[in-house]
């Protein structure tokens, strides 16, 4: 049996699960793997909170060096968060030779570049896999099952707190904050949402899946990014009326030597598993030339979900280093001399269809003279609805449009809002038609 000592670097909720899986999962790795995985030293600042673990003697310390200094820990799991300390771990073991498992997406998708490059160069591996989608082996499916394919498009619902919050918006009402407020009790949402809600978090994961799509390195400079908190549910109600649902999504696609690289609220098409993908979970949909069109579902987050992702990682690299392979598929999947940068499309130069909706005086010739504007710029409309409110209230008036170029809608959207008869700012949610296929 051969023995691979691992180190732990921050014992959290997720550290925590890692070590579990280890100690009471050992039988089940050991018979797949003919490895034993032995927890060397686990490094965290509080040694006295009870995680549950039954730990050696001399297993636990306060002193991180110490499993970095270590000349026979092996593999080192980063669980600290932050791109600070993390990145000085990280840098630091494998500087040391050690092989690297981390889930720090923020980590990866600022400094991914020069921690991916140090670890070709010293000879050892970077493991991410729990860094995008929690449990779910989106990363390794990319890398491995679907070496074969061109990715032509990805779209992820890769953030559990703003799916819960739309999921609970969708299903029972409520407004934003109030959702918020509910989703923060229920633990689903952090003290501060910001990350999460604003797509910060999603556009993280996205770099990531970017970089291993495409043998590439992007930064969250790169990517387009609104966030869910203008969110109504008035909208929701007419993405309804004209059958779809509302999610925050992640995505890519490639075409004519571009990469869209974008993260906003979507109207998907009911009929598509995506817009299925309730509450907490995730889901990453790919279109690959080949394989067609596949999806990963399941928890993206939590602490058992996300630590099985991780000691895959862990147990990827201990069965490459049993058999004296420690770089048999590199990080991203691509080797060295195929790693490129890749032209991103300029979110202006976006063709796609839109749900706008307006908030306008209620008198005759209003939605002619929108319409004329939107004609102007080279937007044609497909549907309309206007409800009725009471005499005197502004009503809203609902235009789905046929695609369209979002540099030519800003600038309608533009001289639309100067005119009397609209009383409010305009909403505007893109609409993805067609994802791939459908159920």
């Amino acid at each position: 049996m051969k023995t691979i000592n691992v180190g732990i670097i921050g014992l959290g909720t997720v550290g925590t699960g890692t070590a579990r899986i280890i100690l009471e999962n050992a039988d089940v790795i050991e018979a797949k793997t003919g490895i034993h995985l032995n927890l060397k030293r686990i490094a965290d600042k509080d040694l006295d909170r009870d995680r549950g673990l039954t730990l050696a003697d001399g297993v636990m310390t306060d002193d991180a060096s110490l499993v970095l200094s270590d000349p026979n820990i092996d593999i080192v799991v980063e669980l600290v968060g932050g791109i600070t300390i993390a990145k000085d771990f990280t840098i630091t073991a494998l500087n040391s030779g050690k092989h690297v498992v981390t889930a720090n997406k923020a980590l990866l998708s600022t400094f991914g570049r020069e921690i991916m490059t140090l670890a070709r160069k010293k000879g050892v591996q970077v493991g991410f896999e729990a860094s995008v989608g929690g449990g779910i082996p989106c990363l390794k499916a990319l890398k491995e099952g679907l070496v074969a394919n061109r990715v032509e498009s990805i779209y992820g619902i890769i953030n559990g707190t703003a799916n819960y919050i739309l999921t609970k918006m969708t299903d029972e009402g409520g407004e934003f904050e109030d959702v918020l407020k509910i989703a923060g009790e229920k633990g689903y949402a952090e003290a501060d949402p910001s990350y999460d809600v604003d797509g910060i978090d999603t556009a993280h994961k996205l770099a990531l899946l970017i970089d291993i799509s495409y043998g590439t390195f992007v930064s969250l400079d790169d990517i387009y990014i609104e966030g869910i908190r203008k969110i109504n549910p008035v909208d929701i109600e007419f993405a309804r009326e004209f059958g779809y649902r509302i999610k925050l999504l992640a995505i890519s696609k490639a075409s004519n030597g571009e990469i869209e690289a974008r993260v906003h609220p979507t109207m998907v098409p009911v009929s598509h598993q995506l817009a299925k993908v309730d509450g907490v979970y995730n889901a990453v949909f790919i279109n690959g030339d080949a394989v067609g069109s596949t999806m990963f579902y399941g928890h993206g987050a939590g602490m058992m979900a996300t630590a099985s992702a991780v000691v895959a990682d862990i147990v990827d690299i201990a069965r490459d280093i049993k058999e004296g392979s420690t770089q048999r598929t590199t990080p991203l999947g691509f080797v060295d001399e195929a790693i490129k940068d890749v032209e991103i499309k300029d979110i202006d130069d976006l063709e796609t269809d839109y749900y706008l909706r307006f908030t306008a005086v209620d008198q005759p010739g209003v939605l002619s003279t929108i319409a004329g504007v939107l004609g102007k710029y080279n937007i044609s409309i497909s549907s309309v609805i206007q409800k009725v409110r009471k005499e005197g209230d502004p009503v809203p008036l609902v235009i789905v449009t046929h695609t369209a170029l979002e540099r030519e809608m800003k600038e309608a959207i533009r001289i639309i809002e100067e005119l009397d008869v609209i009383t409010d700012e305009t909403v505007i949610i893109r609409i993805e038609e067609n994802l791939g296929e459908s159920e």
